[in-house]
């Protein structure tokens, strides 16, 4: 079983804003008394949008679940459902809760930089400090155990962290192409 985000959008108009924040923070709040609440956030809209992110994580689809079909979920939608409008919801596992929903995941070539990135140095830094000892085991060897150390480093700290630090970079959209100046 692995961790599950549920990535929620939901456009708020200026005016309600100050309620919905406090409307937010009741959910939640009731989704941390769930077993199996890893945790949550929001990622308010930049200053020309309305749509703000909202991220519920689970240890795994059952506990999620088992918050998203409760009776207090129902009712705390219930008492919020003026304050938004096109509610959207979308569960992500593996690299979609690194690099973010379909809507704003970066370019596949920057998500393989923001990863090579991470793999790089943590793999370097593995292979000084045993690969002395490793090179005497045969390869298919060397290589589980390389990567039976490395894959859980990796998933839940060096990637993240990797893809927290280029956020900007990963997030960046293309310049507009630029009209070269006509010269009379």
């Amino acid at each position: 079983m692995s961790p599950v985000t549920m990535l929620v959008a939901r456009r708020v108009p200026r005016e309600c804003l100050q309620e919905f924040r406090l409307w937010l923070h009741e959910g939640q709040q009731l989704a941390a008394d769930f077993p199996g609440y890893l945790g949550s956030g929001v990622l308010a809209p930049p200053p020309d949008d309305d749509e703000h992110q909202i991220v519920f994580r689970f240890a795994d689809e059952k506990t999620l679940g088992a918050w998203e079909h409760s009776a207090s979920r129902r009712a705390w939608l219930k008492r919020g459902a003026g304050l938004f409008a096109q509610p959207h919801e979308h569960r992500a596992q593996g690299l979609d809760t690194w690099f973010g929903s379909a809507l704003r995941r970066p370019p596949r070539w920057k998500q393989s930089v923001a990863i090579w990135l991470a793999f790089f140095p943590v793999s370097l830094v593995f292979n000084l400090l045993f690969g002395g000892w490793l090179a005497e085991l045969p390869l298919v060897l060397r290589v589980l155990l390389g990567t039976l150390a490395l894959t859980p480093l990796m998933t839940y700290w060096f990637i993240p962290l990797s893809t927290r630090l280029l956020e900007p970079w990963l997030q960046a959209k293309p310049q507009e192409q630029k009209q070269p100046l006509e010269i009379r």
